[in-house]
């Protein structure tokens, strides 16, 4: 009730729909295409990382974002949720300009990658026993995308990776969409994923 009252309240938001469990949350989402999509993890039913991975692999929602809601900071789904797609997390008791921030970065195709949280995570489980080998086509980026790439792993933002490596805003998006290209990552949050498994961060 009080995420619909803090979107019905913004200009530029519109509640498209609200479901109990994973599998109403698929339907909606085949059904309204939504722009943004938040969801729990934890649910009767069909749970948050079974239609997560239900909605990023189809194509007819292939411009739907998930930003996954969670309880604890440390939450041990949350690096298999951006593992699965997702586009960022936030702590149910977060601010409700957070909230808001979450739902409008999604929307524009960014990512919610707070540093002080999600690099922690990350960074928790990718360098514990459930690490995996790193991406197959890691290879294929340049040496300034492979730094770019760690950049992104630390939580780094375009403006931020510019001022780092002396280059432009523009230039340092480039080289994050070159990357994303070349590693098939849906977003910004899997590039962390994939810099936390190749090592790059952390």
């Amino acid at each position: 009730m009080g995420l619909r009252a803090l979107i019905d309240a913004e200009d530029d938001l519109l509640l498209v729909g609200e479901a109990e469990d994973g599998a109403e949350i698929v339907a909606l989402a085949r059904r309204d295409q939504p722009d943004v999509v938040l969801m729990d993890i934890r649910m009767p039913g069909t749970d948050g990382l079974t239609a997560l991975r239900t909605i990023t692999a189809d194509p007819d929602c292939a411009d739907t974002r998930v930003v996954v809601l969670t309880t604890f900071e440390l939450d041990e789904y949350v690096f298999e949720a951006l593992s699965a797609g997702a586009a960022g997390f936030l702590i149910k008791d977060s601010e409700p300009a957070e909230f808001l921030r979450a739902i409008r970065l999604a929307a524009a195709g960014d990512a919610l990658l707070s540093p002080s949280v999600t690099t922690r995570v990350i960074g928790s489980f990718a360098g514990g026993p459930r690490r995996r080998a790193p991406h197959p086509r890691l290879g294929e980026l340049t040496e300034r995308e492979r730094e770019v790439l760690g950049l992104v792993g630390e939580g780094l933002n375009n403006d931020e990776i510019a001022e780092r490596l002396v280059v432009s805003p523009a230039t340092a998006r480039t080289h994050v969409s070159r990357a994303m290209i070349k590693l098939g990552a849906r977003d910004r949050a899997q590039l962390v994923v994939i810099a936390y498994q190749a090592g790059l961060a952390g």
